[in-house]
């Protein structure tokens, strides 16, 4: 059914319906914060003059809102791609409905991957596909400009977070099963296998900001071409218990996730990543998994955070999962704040 609607500044005529490659021009309302996010840290980065590549557009939306959302200086060009003709229908509608320049946009029916490399490379690439990435990362991080920025989404969450062990080691080379931490970990082994297409391009990329969020994982790459660079990022692959390889250095820019809270300081699921970004330590706790383990009562966020600071420590919430703590201290530690928390509390009842 094709109704028209609004999201972020853009008004788009789309086909509404169960979200499957079946439905005449691809637009998912459930991936607006992703795109909100997009618009949100190009426009904390005051990058100017982008030329930004689009291959897999579907109904254009995300090429729209970055016209319609981002300051004029900041692009110089959106190149908007897709396979479908009738989604370049779609994208042609839409781009008139909402006014778009025709010099600032070129539309174009191809493969994506010819899409990308026919081109003469990008200072913004954008691959959000339905599925893997993986078909994809070749062909867009050969045509990364210097100090480009590259955005990576995968929906075969099942392969990455390990319910599907064999698939996560054949798709991502990595080892995962399910666990409490199976979020992070799959985010991680994502990251590490879009770092080894590049390297083989002398290609450097580092996370700047990175989410897991229902049915998808999303990472932002800051790209940098040199050897030693990439030689730097292998440093920083390694093993998390048995699980992996996967990146094992920090999942944000701390300085550009302060920037993007300023532009969209309502947004809590923003604001719980700006806080968690600020404590560099690789996966968290999970709670809950804790207290199972060691048959004690879940403690309150207040007391368990009073009890970890007061032992010098930083925490926060973390994103990934309501029952996860992300902080410095030792397990350790943190099980004997559990138990004691348990004790008080089973006194108090006794």
């Amino acid at each position: 059914m094709l109704k028209q609607i609004t999201e972020g500044n853009a008004i788009l005529k789309a086909h509404l319906g169960k979200i499957s490659k079946d439905l005449p021009v691809f637009y998912n309302p459930a991936m607006e914060l992703n795109r909100t996010i997009s618009v949100v840290l190009l426009k904390a980065t005051q990058r100017q003059g982008l030329q930004i590549g689009l291959p897999l557009s579907g109904s254009g939306i995300r090429a729209i809102r970055l016209m319609k959302e981002l300051d004029k200086s900041q692009i110089k060009k959106i190149s908007i791609n897709d396979l479908s003709k009738q989604a370049i229908k779609s994208i042609n509608t839409n781009l008139k409905l909402n006014k778009i320049p025709k010099s600032k946009v070129s539309v174009s029916n191809r493969e994506a991957n010819l899409f990308i490399l026919a081109s003469k490379g990008f200072d913004y690439i954008d691959i959000d596909p339905f599925g893997s990435p993986n078909p994809f990362l070749d062909s867009a991080t050969r045509r990364l400009a210097r100090n480009s920025i590259l955005a990576v989404t995968a929906t075969d969450t099942a392969a990455l977070c390990g319910t599907h062990p064999k698939a996560c080691t054949r798709k991502y080379f990595a080892h995962h099963t399910k666990n409490p931490l199976m979020h992070e970990l799959a985010l991680r082994i994502l990251i590490r296998k879009v770092q080894l297409i590049a390297s083989q391009y002398d290609r450097a990329l580092t996370p700047i900001f990175s989410y897991s969020k229902e049915h998808y994982m999303r990472i932002f790459f800051s790209c940098q071409k040199s050897k030693q660079a990439v030689d730097k990022i292998h440093k920083q692959h390694s093993f998390f218990n048995e699980f992996g390889p996967l990146w094992a250095g920090p999942l944000w820019d701390k300085k550009l996730t302060r920037e993007m809270i300023k532009i969209l300081p309502d947004n809590k699921f923003l604001q719980r990543i700006a806080e968690e970004s600020q404590i560099d330590q690789l996966g968290f706790h999970h709670i809950h998994a804790i207290c199972k383990t060691y048959k004690c009562k879940v403690p309150s966020k207040e007391k368990l955070f009073n009890a970890i600071t007061k032992k010098g420590y930083a925490v926060s919430l973390t994103h990934f999962t309501p029952a996860g703590i992300r902080s410095e201290i030792p397990k350790s530690e943190l099980i004997k704040i559990i138990k004691k928390e348990h004790k008080n509390a089973m006194s108090k009842i006794n």
